[in-house]
């Protein structure tokens, strides 16, 4: 029996594309009104006491051991240790809103969602695959990709299918829109898809030209317009870490927010890559689609919502307090780009010592032009086998994508030792495919 609150929700959905989309978990899920929703409302209201929420509080304010304000002077008691409300500082996320607007013009004047705020962007795709994915249905995205992608469909015992990301190995290929055209006729008879996209892509860091980005969202409203409901998740973990000039720099979310009426997008991104935060564990989801209004918009909030306060109950509110103060920083986008100036000078260094191996017979280069990461594909030799040896023989930390694919992240390498790691790395797929 569903619960009257979720009942609700599907109501306001009923006959939108994202609403025939949702799972059985997602047809499911409400936002309680419960602990949260009357704290909230004795926030407002309390004014002689708030005995609502589990903090020692005293004159009004969260208590501190001193010993941990000690560590963090600049931050409050609040901003501190105090709860953080389950969708994020509702500050934090208008702020967020207003930087796709700056980051994506293409997206004023469109309806979308109000960001929900997430602990990280594992977090935000795991919870898409709660609301939309059931169980023995597919999740679509390119190959090579992120070994998590897979983790997260087995949690909800989906199947996780793959098509071909590039028209080919080396640094003149690119994406191959006719694969991804293929696979999506493949899955239109089913009526539904879901597809993941992700860009500046991992483990290749391939992000989409121009003309590649408009063939993608072009390839997908053609599927669409045969009736297949599509919903497309746009991962944009590395957004705006683009090396070339004609790299799209607008995320496909933005295309895609009112492109048709049967495709619903949601953009998956936040700071942890964009402002060099990591470990903050802090991420966004945000929805669009074409003809959706607020209040459906809304419905498709506290269903994420029950989603995150059934699981983590609310994210860390440490990060959000020093996001919200570095966003106001004036020398924050100027910090940013000293970091990803010493990322492009990383990435021109790799292009130019591939360029002196175009002709290698064991080794060749995944397209890339963008992120943290570039792929080698291995043609007679194990990539795993490559990787331990670079690790016991030579020192050097890759990673094995598959047996094909050896990742390479050269965020991670000082411009010095550029040479001398890829040096070894060709030398040594060099030894062991005379061994084979």
């Amino acid at each position: 029996m569903l619960h009257c609150l979720a009942q609700e929700l599907n109501q306001v959905l009923e006959g939108t594309t994202p609403g025939q989309l949702l799972s059985d978990f997602g047809r499911r899920m409400y936002f309680p009104k419960g602990i949260i929703a009357q704290s909230n409302e004795a926030k407002q209201l309390g004014k002689v006491a708030n005995a609502t929420i589990g903090m020692t509080v005293h004159e009004g304010k969260p208590v501190i051991l001193p010993c941990i304000q000690k560590q963090t002077p600049a931050l409050t008691p609040q901003e501190l240790v105090a709860y953080s409300p389950t969708a994020g500082n509702p500050e934090l996320r208008e702020i967020w809103k207003e930087k796709l607007l700056e980051k994506n013009p293409t997206l004023r004047g469109k309806n979308f969602s109000l960001p929900v705020l997430v602990p990280g962007l594992t977090a935000g795709l795991s919870y898409l695959c709660d609301l939309f994915v059931d169980r023995d249905e597919v999740l679509l995205a390119g190959n090579p990709s992120w070994d998590n992608y897979t983790l997260m469909t087995q949690r909800r015992q989906a199947r996780y299918k793959q098509f071909d990301l590039f028209t080919g190995m080396g640094l003149d290929h690119g994406f191959s829109v006719a694969h991804l055209q293929k696979a999506l006729e493949e899955h239109a008879a089913d009526g539904r898809i879901c597809l993941l996209l992700n860009f500046p892509q991992n483990p290749s860091g391939y992000s989409p030209t121009k003309e590649e980005a408009a063939a993608i969202c072009q390839a997908i409203k053609e599927v669409a317009q045969t009736g297949c409901k599509i919903m497309v998740w746009c991962d944009d973990a590395y957004y705006g870490l683009d090396y070339e000039d004609n790299i799209e720099r607008e995320s496909l979310f933005a295309y895609l927010a009112d492109i048709h009426e049967n495709i619903f997008a949601a953009k998956i991104d936040g700071p942890t890559k964009e402002d060099f935060v990591w470990g903050f564990r802090c991420g966004f989801v945000t929805f669009a689609g074409k003809g959706l209004t607020d209040q459906h918009y809304d419905a498709l909030v506290k269903k994420l919502m029950g989603d995150i306060r059934s699981s983590v109950s609310c994210s860390s509110t440490i990060p959000q307090s020093i996001l919200m103060r570095a966003f106001k920083e004036p020398s924050l986008e100027a910090e940013k780009k000293a970091y990803r100036g010493m990322l492009e000078e990383r990435y021109h260094k790799v292009r130019a010592f591939l360029e002196t191996k175009r002709d290698h017979k064991v080794l060749q280069p995944m397209p890339f032009n963008s992120g943290y990461f570039m792929s080698l594909h291995c043609t007679g030799i194990d990539a795993e086998e490559l990787r331990r040896h670079l690790l016991t023989e030579k020192g050097i930390g890759t990673v094995s994508i598959d047996e094909r694919t050896l990742r390479v992240a050269f965020s991670s390498i000082d411009v010095e030792l550029i040479d001398e790691v890829y040096e070894a790395i060709y030398n040594t797929a060099d030894e062991l495919a005379r061994r084979s």
